[in-house]
């Protein structure tokens, strides 16, 4: 499916004449983009270009992911898949719901999608964006809670508990980012489709006091969760590595601590990358919107088009960090693939040994040659003369 999904949109973006890619009118503010070559048209076929290969990769590997969660997964608790599967549905759906909804502008052959259709599309990439972040905050206190209180962690994330946290992961983006759906007078802010970065997103210069409130609500803190969780469990890891160090004789035990020692640093390999990960992906696209509600100016158009877009890319950055490094969901995967692929290594299988029944069956039709080679102990019987076979 995501193998197949940029190629509509490809071939739709060839078929656009010249003068669609940048000809008409620019929306107020909106300065008339060079490309690399000195026209506007390349620059927005390489960015509807970037845009679909990026929604093709975090569709395929998202969807991998989703098909092996959705059955157990040895060593991960009920709470651990539901968490976990949260994270890789947003971040589907980053693909599935972001990715077309702007591409409609870029390729449209009109300058800029009509303003009820962009704020639409604004209010979905914004509540999707926010569920990305609300997961990988519910991923990170998912894990706090299980490493640092392993006794009371069926009761600290039960079923209800476990459900309003999902809930809110998802719903409460929503609900902070539902005046960014409201048009005509009871608007809160404006909306409009950024040519640089091909996306409809709000214009949070007209209303810089609502930009500073979704900062503090959404991102501020999803940041502080993720943060202060992956470091608390980097640093108990560094302890219990110390401890692991010293404790007991270097002979006695040592093949034991060895492997501790090593799963310690597998752990701290992994927490350090979560925390780098999400500030690469999601602090340049908080400053630049911090940016242009404050001063009211644009940054670089590739500036903004990689800031606006490096979200997308988390998704398909998370499918490593907190996946594919995972041993029982590489296990889980392998047994997957081998199921599914079943079939087909069996139909090779037969089909290879129905060539050799051939071979050996054409081979046997042929007179002494054969017979001399089965019946003497060494092939090269065959080779030897009648007399010396008769004197053997």
């Amino acid at each position: 499916m995501g193998t197949r999904f940029p190629l509509p949109l490809l071939l739709l973006l060839a078929s656009l004449p010249a003068s669609g890619c940048c000809g008409g009118p620019r929306p107020a503010g909106e300065a008339r983009e060079p490309g690399p070559a000195g026209g506007c048209c390349g620059g927005r076929r390489l960015k509807i270009g970037i845009i679909c290969a990026l929604g093709a990769l975090v569709m395929v590997s998202n969807g991998a992911v989703v098909a092996v969660i959705a059955s157990a997964v040895a060593g991960w608790s009920r709470s651990s898949r539901l968490t976990l599967l949260s994270l890789a549905a947003a971040d589907a759906a980053l693909a599935l719901l972001v990715v077309p909804l702007n591409l409609y502008g870029g390729l449209a052959p009109a300058p800029a999608p009509p303003e009820p259709y962009c704020r639409a599309a604004a209010f979905v990439n914004c509540s999707v964006f926010g569920a990305a972040l609300y997961s990988l905050a519910g991923v990170s206190l998912e894990r706090y809670v299980a490493v640092f209180f392993p006794l009371r962690h069926a009761r600290l994330l039960g079923r209800r508990r476990l459900a309003l946290l999902l809930a809110a992961a998802w719903l409460g983006p929503a609900l902070l980012l539902l005046p960014v759906a409201l048009p005509g007078r009871a608007a809160v802010l404006r909306v409009r489709f950024s040519a640089a970065a091909l996306l409809c997103e709000p214009d949070y210069a007209s209303n810089a006091a609502y930009a500073g409130l979704l900062a503090a609500a959404i991102f501020c803190p999803a940041a502080a969760t993720v943060t202060f969780a992956n470091l608390r469990l980097w640093q108990a890891a560094r302890a219990q590595r110390r401890r692991a160090d010293g404790a007991g004789p270097p002979g006695k035990g040592a093949g034991l601590r060895r492997l501790r020692l090593l799963q310690l640093d597998a752990a701290s390999r992994v927490l350090v990358p979560v925390v780098v990960a999400f500030y690469v992906c999601w602090a340049p696209c908080i400053a630049t919107i911090l940016y242009n509600a404050i001063t009211k100016d644009r940054v670089h158009e590739w500036l903004e088009f990689v800031a606006l877009w490096l979200p997308s890319g988390s998704g398909f950055l998370n499918c490593f960090v907190y996946f594919w490094t995972n041993r029982n969901f590489r296990d889980k995967f392998r047994k997957i693939g081998h199921k599914l692929c079943g079939p087909c290594s069996r139909a090779k299988w037969e089909q290879d040994v129905a060539t050799i029944s051939a071979a050996v069956e054409r081979r046997s039709s042929q007179p002494a040659l054969l017979l001399d080679r089965f019946c003497s102990g060494s092939s090269t019987s065959t080779l030897l003369p009648r007399v010396a076979q008769t004197s053997l």
